[in-house]
């Protein structure tokens, strides 16, 4: 007996458990009465480092390798159990592979769905594998080898790179379209080279601020309070000429980039003949919000004080249009400016449920 067994050897964790199982008991008779053919593939099995597993006989007793342990989880021991049973919660898309691999048939499937129990609860997994027949020596299929290897991890990151990918594409094309919008409308209302030229640094520079703490967030949002100081910063000559306030909520990146852009053109004009071009005057930032997904109201102002007496602008160019149309349509809102003589009023309308990555259509 003891020269029979040397098929075992090798096999490390679970060439030690088929010695120690009670073999005797089992449908499968003691070891030393195994077949051939069945000793054979298991030798071949347990010196394999790549998962491995045997279903045999009419009733598919299963035997592995030490490499199939990561595969079962925290299953119990399968060693010696019928494989449907090992795999009941998924027989009923596995059963049918197995009966073509034990009519003959070796399948190759890649990247294969399963919902899996291996830890206590049902989870999602994904597997390439091999069911291959295995003949004895009459040439009868007795069971199948099932080779294996989990892909669950790089399923899952090809699906986040898709998305991502689709993300930068997304976000690309509007960036493009917001640019050639800021080009267009500031060619047109400036009038010379020079004037142009800064003003378009500063709208893309705005920009490009907006986009570094989307970036930055690693997400399809990001923070309205981290878009408010991001924007302001460089016209914040002082912390009491701004005085912000409200509550952290996440906006869509087309809500973030807008908003910016707005910010950047309210504060230009603060600077130029508002609050902010003075030694005196302030400007107050507020938002409000209410409870997310809600219907309930989300709003925000902006109102200066302080500053020289306002005139009322005689034309509209790209600033107007940022901050009284593209704003608004993009948070699904209204909005109200308003060029009192005691300085500019400005409020953004809408309901917490248009508030975030909504997909919201560009205003083009």
């Amino acid at each position: 007996m003891p020269g029979s067994m040397h098929f075992l050897d090798g096999g490390s964790e679970m060439g030690k458990a088929l010695r120690a199982y009670d073999w005797g008991a089992s449908v499968l008779g003691p070891l030393d009465a195994w077949p051939p053919s069945l000793k054979i593939v298991v030798g071949m099995m347990l010196n394999s480092t790549f998962p491995k597993c045997i279903a045999w006989g009419p009733e598919l007793i299963t035997i592995h390798n030490d490499a199939f342990l990561p595969i079962l989880g925290d299953k119990p021991p399968a060693l010696g159990r019928p494989f449907h049973e090992v795999w009941s919660e998924a027989w009923e898309e596995i059963g049918p592979i197995a009966a073509r691999a034990l009519a003959g048939e070796a399948t190759f499937i890649e990247d294969f769905p399963l919902v899996v129990d291996r830890h206590g609860y049902p989870e999602q997994a994904y597997f390439t594998f091999c069911y291959s027949p295995i003949r004895d020596e009459g040439g009868v299929v007795r069971g199948f080898m099932d080779t294996v290897i989990e892909t669950t991890g790089s399923v899952e990151a090809r699906r986040q790179a898709s998305l991502l990918n689709a993300e930068l594409e997304h976000r690309i094309k509007n960036t493009l379209a917001v640019v050639s919008a800021i080009v267009s409308q500031t060619l047109r209302a400036t009038d010379s080279d020079a004037e142009a030229r800064s003003a378009l640094q500063e709208r893309i520079q705005a920009m490009a601020q907006a986009q570094s703490l989307l970036t930055r967030a690693s997400t399809a949002e990001a923070n309205i309070t981290d878009i408010v100081h991001g924007t302001i910063a460089p016209f914040k000559l002082s912390e009491e000429r701004f005085r912000i306030s409200g509550p952290p909520v996440m906006l869509s990146s087309k809500q973030a980039l807008t908003l910016s852009l707005a910010l950047h053109e309210l504060s230009t004009n603060a600077v130029k003949y508002g609050a902010l071009s003075n030694a005196t005057g302030v400007v107050r930032v507020d938002w409000h919000v209410g409870r997310p997904n809600s219907e309930d109201e989300f709003r925000l102002t902006w109102i200066e004080a302080g500053g020289p007496p306002v005139v009322a602008p005689t034309r509209r160019g790209f600033g107007s249009r940022i901050i009284e149309v593209v704003l608004p349509h993009d948070f699904a809102g209204e909005a109200e400016f308003i060029a009192d003589p005691s300085g500019i009023r400005y409020e953004l309308r809408t309901r917490m449920s248009n508030i975030g990555e909504r997909d919201l259509q560009s205003s083009g």
